[in-house]
């Protein structure tokens, strides 16, 4: 079974999900993992795809094309290399959010101290809140840290750069974060 990757992007509307799902039914394709979200008023969906048919990607293009361009819609495909599911490598999931006066190079900051520890991002929202004199940035980051990361050297680092950037951080276990958060 082939695996595609389609992107959607452009100007949200009620009904995009509703659109490619039904066009993707429609064409023999089965929804595997979706993430979609909004920012400010755009959408941006991706979705893992599985085919049973071989050299169909045209005729799926062309016609969630068709459904979505003429709303201002961009529609992307490609094939995931290698259709087999990888198995990732253990991890710890951890949350972590930092609050502080916006301004550029914040996200920048702190993804690059992810980085140098080899931690997976595996979903961030970061967003401006507050009115213009007293607006802070919101970021919440969930990351996977490897199992042979020295966690201590990584907070610390991380609280460092949150520091220097003038930001609060809160780094926790995402299982206490939950607990904490749960509604």
């Amino acid at each position: 079974m082939k695996k595609i990757v389609v992107f959607v992007l452009g100007p949200d509307r009620p009904g995009i999900i509703a659109t490619i799902s039904k066009v993707l039914f429609e064409q023999g394709c089965n929804l595997e993992d979706v993430s979609q979200t909004i920012l400010q008023s755009e959408f941006m969906g991706i979705f893992i795809v599985s085919m049973k048919s071989e050299g169909i990607e045209g005729r799926v293009l062309s016609s969630l094309q068709a459904q979505l361009e003429p709303s201002g819609l961009f529609v992307h495909l490609r094939p995931v290399e290698g259709s087999a599911i990888v198995q990732q490598p253990i991890s710890e999931s951890f949350i972590i959010t930092t609050v502080g006066p916006d301004r550029p190079g914040l996200v920048a900051g702190i993804t690059d101290v992810l980085a140098c520890y080899k931690v997976n991002i595996t979903n961030l929202k970061a967003v401006a809140r507050g009115n213009r004199d007293g607006q802070n940035y919101v970021m919440i980051y969930e990351i996977d840290i490897p199992p042979a990361t020295d966690y201590h050297a990584l907070r610390t680092a991380l609280f460092g750069r949150a520091q220097k950037l003038g930001l609060d951080i809160n780094l926790q276990h995402r299982e206490i974060f939950e607990q904490i958060h749960r509604v």
